[in-house]
Order: C-alpha cells, then structure tokens, then sequence
C-alpha cells in the first residue's frame, strides 16, 4: 500500500458495508469496494483480502444477505443486501464507533 494509503482501522469495515448497503442497496463486492474508495477521497485502499471477508463475517451474522445476479457488464456476480438484523445492526455499530471517537477526540486534545 502506497504511503498516501490508509489502513483500515479494526472494527470500521463492517459498519462502512451495512452502511453502504443502507444508502445503495444490493451491491456486489467490488462495488462496495469502490464506493468505500470513493467515499474516503481514496485513502483507503480495498482489495479482495480485504473486503470479501468483510462480507462472508457479515453474511454469517446474518447481517446481510446475497444472491446471484448480473453486472452492468453482463458478469455473473453476488449482490450483497441488508437484512432485519442488519439494519438493527447499523444503531448498535454507530453507537460504538462514536463512543470511540469521542474517546480518541479527548485523548487527543489532552495536553501534557
């Protein structure tokens, strides 16, 4: 990864996914992907080690689902959607992230 890349901080993917579904809809991996890139001005970086275990963690949860469809290119590919738990899900993960957040915020703007 290039140094103007960003790594992934543990725990972000799988609310960054829910996320993106919730606003796009079905999406297949690479998709989800690119809007991620996109979406970080492309500091973040994601490949196929990176995001298709995202989506099969995901899938086991139960959080989203997937099924067989056609690109825009006429490929076969799997879409990825949101399911019940999934959108439960999202108010819990952003819960968390923002506790986070808010302690990172402090721990910064504490002065020796």
């Amino acid at each position: 990864m290039g140094e103007d890349k960003s790594e992934v901080l543990q725990g972000t993917l799988d609310l960054m996914v829910l996320k993106i579904l919730e606003t796009m809809g079905p999406l297949h991996g690479y998709g989800i992907a690119r809007r991620i890139e996109q979406l970080s001005d492309n500091s973040l970086s994601m490949n196929q080690g990176t995001i298709y275990p995202a989506l099969v963690r995901l899938q086991e949860r139960k959080w989203i689902k997937a099924e067989w469809g056609t690109t825009e290119k006429n490929r076969r590919a799997k879409y990825y959607s949101l399911t019940k738990p999934g959108e439960k899900q999202i108010a819990t993960e952003t819960q968390n992230w923002q506790r986070v957040v808010a302690t990172m915020a402090r721990c910064l703007a504490t002065s020796r």
